[in-house]
């Protein structure tokens, strides 16, 4: 009974911190950020760059990402998302991608199409702009509000957003062995739930910014050591910063530990399986103490494609 009170709170503590924080809430997270910056930089769309590190290559790619967040505990963060690439002609990238993220009481999906134009700034150095266009639609069931102790404001009804607008924008510079990635992949205000004073009502998100780097420090003929991290800024939320440190291994398996600071720490893992197809794993574990004593961690799951 006590162990069903615990979570009982845990939830209702998640609840509050999800609905407090939704106005400015960070997209989701992802350990395997470096592999997946098609999803926030429009930049990246068609890009001549394969998977990072392991040089120039051309042609399509498709990639998939999953992750479950705080698995275990009932209506906890999940996201799945999925991308394509592709080079049209000489300095000109086309790019599609697609995300669905559930929390709690809420859904949303946006498909956005990107394109991306080339600069050859010397021998092995490139820069890509991006731009984004698409939609975004988000729903809430706020029948859901009283799971988490949380009142709704009683000119709410439960919201349908159909599909609203977005545009987003990107740089990358790419050289032989470094990345730097800027973007802000939502720059439209779009109508979603916020808690003030216990109670849910109507705000509007805010933009994203973005900021990646990497370096590939060639240790020997069949190893590299890869860092990289990547920080996220958001109006009115915390900065959160994500540090990677991989190795890798005759560029077929990398593994490395990783942390986001103040929020928690894990590892990832990738196989290239063929020179076509790349799988990787993450696991996280959050600092949180309730959290992490009613969930099972954080589970991410990544495949890239090479067409």
């Amino acid at each position: 009974m006590r162990k069903k009170s615990i979570k009982t709170t845990v939830l209702c503590l998640l609840g509050f911190l999800t609905l407090f924080s939704v106005m400015g809430q960070q997209d989701p997270n992802r350990a395997f950020y470096r592999y997946t910056m098609n999803l926030v930089n429009p930049a990246y769309a068609g890009a001549d760059m394969g998977i990072e590190g392991r040089g120039v290559r051309t042609g399509s790619e498709v990639g998939m990402n999953l992750r479950s967040q705080w698995a275990n505990i009932e209506g906890a963060p999940e996201s799945q998302s999925v991308f394509y690439g592709t080079p049209m002609g000489k300095n000109l990238g086309l790019g599609v991608t697609i995300v669905n993220d559930q929390t709690f009481i809420e859904n949303s999906t946006s498909i956005n199409v990107d394109v991306s134009y080339k600069v050859q700034l010397s021998e092995v150095t490139v820069l890509y702009f991006g731009i984004k266009a698409g939609a975004n639609s988000y729903n809430a069931n706020l029948s859901g509000l009283t799971t988490y102790g949380i009142g709704s404001d009683p000119s709410l009804n439960d919201i349908d957003g159909g599909f609203n607008p977005n545009i987003g924008a990107g740089a990358l510079v790419k050289g032989e062995h470094f990345f730097t990635s800027l973007s802000v992949p939502r720059i439209l205000n779009t109508e979603r739930l916020e808690q003030e004073d216990g109670r849910a009502t109507y705000a509007a998100s805010k933009a994203h910014v973005y900021l990646a780097g990497g370096y590939d420090f060639e240790l020997s003929g069949t190893l590299k050591f890869k860092p990289s991290t990547i920080f996220r800024y958001v109006e009115a939320t915390p900065l959160s910063v994500d540090l990677t440190a991989a190795f890798s291994f005759n560029d077929r398996v990398e593994i490395g530990p990783s942390y986001r600071i103040r929020e928690g720490i894990g590892g990832l893992f990738i196989f290239n399986a063929a020179n076509w197809i790349d799988m990787g794993y993450a696991y996280e574990a959050p600092f949180d103490n309730e959290i992490a004593s009613q969930s099972n961690g954080t589970h991410e799951v990544f495949i890239k494609l090479k067409m």
